[in-house]
Formats: structure tokens, sequence, C-alpha cells
């Protein structure tokens, strides 16, 4: 599946850009309103024309680095943004890589070190979620926990990040147990889980999927506090978890409660402009996560390519590599979702400060 969201001739000023994202399959509650947002997307960025390409990678690492090789091959792409599913990003960063061409990628992705030299991170590392997810427990008292999370590398990585912090913070992870993004029911985990008692349990998943596990843990009799991520921070878990939901923190990037931030926050005029253009599109109260990212990859590109222009012509691998150049030396920028300040050093970016706990309350995200 295909979607030009715009069309030009083949001039060689022309900028293009690949996207990725999951419009079918697991990941599609993230891909979506991605693909939302991108449907806002300018069609010139400092008076050059672009080309917007998106592609469906069916929440697959093989179609999504099948798309990217498309995106590199055939359609000679100035950028990659993409996918929302961390597997499909990280399969997709290897053909990046390959071909020199930065990815933008719209997940958590953790990759070996070197081998994230052409990718940025549009989205808060799962460090700076742990830390305020595990800052959260520590006000509430928590003292033990359980892990219920993805088998794959979301999951995995999660766990990596959580466990350091929580036993500096004095929190005793009691239990751990995994399932596919494929699983229906987590019978057996939850049991597990409700047997071992932990004062809260995080559940490490993404989009409407996230409900699942959670549902699984309250109707095997779970009365703990449930976290969950901020790939869960869409109205997808409380649309499916209705009130087996209620009271669950979920941490977010500040852009999903941009009126509830404080005045002197400094993402709080870029969230809201985020949130107004975006609901006026697509429907009052349907702000996402994830729709921020797309937001915020404007951000990014509307300050770099002016900077790579000065150095070579879209198209070419010269304009590819002072665009890279250009995301790592642009400095401090204000996105929806946080002060980004990418590096040669740190294609991550964002400080420790960047996570909002927010806690469902009647259907809704309150911050915390």
């Amino acid at each position: 599946m295909a979607a030009t969201l715009a069309v030009s001739g083949a001039a060689l000023a022309d900028i293009t850009i690949g996207v990725s994202l999951s419009l079918t399959g697991p990941g599609s509650g993230l891909g979506i309103p991605m693909q939302n947002q991108f449907k806002l997307f300018p069609s010139t960025i400092a008076g050059e024309k672009v080309n917007l390409i998106v592609l469906d990678d069916a929440s697959d690492p093989g179609k999504g680095a099948q798309n990217a090789r498309r995106f590199t091959t055939d359609d000679k792409v100035d950028v990659i943004i993409g996918s929302c599913l961390t597997p499909v990003a990280a399969a997709m960063a290897d053909v990046a890589t390959g071909a020199k061409t930065v990815q933008l990628a719209g997940s958590p992705v953790g990759l070996p070190p070197g081998k994230d030299e052409w990718v940025f991170r549009l989205p808060q590392s799962n460090t700076v979620m742990g830390h305020a997810v595990v800052e959260h427990m520590v006000k509430q008292g928590v003292k033990t926990i359980g892990f219920l999370g993805y088998t794959d590398v979301y999951g995995e990585q999660w766990l990596k990040e959580l466990t350091p912090q929580a036993e500096k913070a004095g929190i005793k992870i009691v239990a751990v147990e995994r399932f596919a993004r494929t699983d229906t029911g987590v019978t057996a985990q939850a049991l597990k889980l409700v047997a071992a008692n932990p004062d809260a349990i995080l559940v490490v998943a993404s989009g409407s999927g996230a409900a699942m596990p959670q549902l699984g843990l309250v109707e095997r009799g779970y009365k703990g506090k449930v976290y969950q991520t901020h790939a869960a921070a869409s109205r997808d878990l409380m649309r499916v978890g209705g009130k087996a939901v209620e009271g669950t923190y979920v941490v977010s990037g500040p852009a999903v409660i941009a009126e509830q931030l404080p005045d002197s926050h400094p993402s709080k005029k870029v969230a809201i402009d985020f949130v107004q253009k975006y609901e006026k599109a697509v429907g009052a109260g349907l702000r996402n996560q994830f729709a921020g990212h797309s937001y915020d990859a404007q951000i990014a590109l509307e300050k770099a390519v002016p900077l790579a222009l000065k150095k070579a012509k879209p198209g070419t691998p010269e304009f590819r590599l002072a665009l890279r150049d250009a995301f790592e030396t642009m400095g401090r920028t204000v996105f929806a979702h946080g002060v980004m300040n990418w590096s040669k050093t740190d294609h991550w970016g964002y400080t420790l400060e960047t996570g909002v706990m927010l806690k469902v309350v009647n259907g809704e995200f309150k911050v915390e």
C-alpha cells in the first residue's frame, strides 16, 4: 500500500521523504495517527518542493526493511521516517545505514554502539521514560514490581533500562513475564504475577495491544498499581481497556497533555499548536503520542534542511550527508514532545526531565 501525499516532477531540487508506518497489523493504532499528521505536512520546506511517500509496513520487520530498500534504491529519498514499531524501525536501520540515508525513527529503537550513525529518534528513550516511571513509583511508596512485556526488542529494552534504575531506587523486581505481540491473552503470565503480588506492575506494550495484558491482570484479581509505557499513550488504551484501565499510570511525552502543561514549560506553545491542528483535522480528543512524533519530524526538517541546502542539492549523497550533519549540529530545538538537542554522540537528544506521568481518570489522561 502506497500513498503519495505530495507529488511533483523529478526536479533535482525536490526533497523526497520516504515514510514507512504500520498502517495495518498490531501497530496500526500507532501508525495511522502518524499518517494522519503527515497529511498536514507542508508541500515545501525552505522553498523546495517536498515529495512525501508513505508506505505500509504491516507491522512487519521484513516489510519495513523492504520499504526502506525501495526508498533508497528506487525513490532515492533524502530521508527516511519510521517505523512506529521498534522491531520494524530496527530492521529499517540496517538499510538506512547501508545506504547512508538519515532515518528519523518513530519508535525508541535501541541499536548497538556505532550502529546508529544515520538514525535519529523522535520518541524519548526508554532511559528517559524509565526515569519518570521509577521516580513516580518512589513517590507512591512502591517497593516491589512485576514486569509484563513484549518478547521483542521493545520489551527487552524496557527491562534492560528499568532494572538498574529500580535497583538504585531500592525497588525490587519480583517477577518477569513476557508475551508476544500476536498473543490474545496472558492468563498464565497474569496468574504468576498475581501470585508474586508486587506493589506495582509495569506493562510494556503498545497501541490497542497495551490494554489486553492489563485486562488479563484485572481478571485474575490483581489489585495493585499498573504502569504503562509511552507506547500506550493513546486513547486506544481506554477504548479497549474500559474500566479495567481506570487509575493506570502512563508515562508520556508532553504533547499528549498540552493544555495541562505549566506556562513555564518550553514545549507548551508548540504542543498546543500540534494538538489544535491535529484535532481540527482528525477529531476532538484524538491527540496521540505518535502523531506528535510526525509533527516533530516536520520541526526537525524545517530546521535542518536550510542548513543542508547550503552545502548540497537534494537527491544527492552530499545532501544526505549534509542533512545528517545538520541534525547533529542544529542545537537546542523545541519539539511538541520536549526539548531536543541531538549531537554527534547522542542521537536520542531528550533530557531526563522530558517524561510526564499521566493517570487515567474517568477515561481521560490527567497529569499527575
